[in-house]
């Protein structure tokens, strides 16, 4: 994606009343699905609960945007969370994407 650096998604979540009603009953849940995620391609870098519209913010990294959909699939059917997938990239690596595109087009003229 940009480079050979591994992509970074942010996933925002929102529990269900069901998915409120597992946190309660089995709060180590959240850790077993971090598991799931690295079966699925993808690992949990950071996790913060949040206060909000949100409950909780996960910095992941995965290879593709195909392991990000499995995982937003596969969560979001169980029907305990709702979430928002979004990719990042680091402040350096944009700069220097915006550079070179300066550059391209400076030298295209």
């Amino acid at each position: 994606m940009w480079g050979s650096v591994v992509p970074t998604y942010i996933l925002l979540s929102k529990l269900t009343s069901e998915g409120r009603k597992t946190i309660r009953a089995k709060p180590d849940r959240l850790k077993e699905v971090n598991k799931e995620l690295e079966a699925w391609g993808a690992k949990v870098l950071k996790q913060y609960s949040l206060l909000g519209p949100y409950d909780f913010l996960n910095i992941v990294e995965a290879p593709n945007n195909d392991v990000i959909t499995r995982v937003s699939i596969e969560l979001g059917a169980r029907g305990t969370i709702e979430l928002m997938s979004m990719p990042a990239m680091e402040i350096e690596d944009f700069l220097k994407m915006i550079n070179n595109r300066k550059r391209k087009k400076l030298d295209n003229h």
